[in-house]
């Protein structure tokens, strides 16, 4: 259970070594934004987002109440920011020069993931109390 979540922990670490540039460019840029609505939005949940995922894994490799509570917050931000868990493994088709279609079947991949990961981050949150 807590191996578990100190994985859940790492990959949080992982996010926020990925997320760090295009979150300094945003902050960097943000007279730059797009006009379009959608565009806007995920902009602005990106920041929230930056700064929870440091909550979370910090909180997560404590084993603390505010880890699970950051990413229950953060959960749908990931799914509209598209800031998985592992979401690593869609960079291996630009790595490894493959074509699109891998890209989106890690992708889906990468969805169904995260959905594994908040149904494992509730049972353990369910055991811990």
């Amino acid at each position: 259970m807590r191996l578990t979540t100190k994985i859940f922990a790492l990959l949080d670490v992982i996010s926020i070594c990925l997320l760090a540039y295009p979150f300094w460019s945003i902050v960097t840029h943000l007279n730059e934004i797009p006009d379009q609505t959608l565009s806007q939005i995920r902009v602005i949940l990106t920041l929230p987002m930056f700064v929870l995922l440091f909550v979370s894994a910090i909180g997560l490799f404590l084993f603390k109440k505010a880890g699970f509570i950051a990413y229950y917050i953060q959960f749908p931000f990931r799914l509209i920011v598209w800031v998985f868990s592992i979401g690593f493994i869609t960079l291996l088709p630009e790595i490894l020069n493959l074509n699109q279609s891998w890209f989106d079947i890690l992708f889906k991949i990468c969805f169904i993931a995260e959905f594994f990961r908040l149904y494992f981050t509730i049972q353990i949150h369910r055991q811990r109390l």
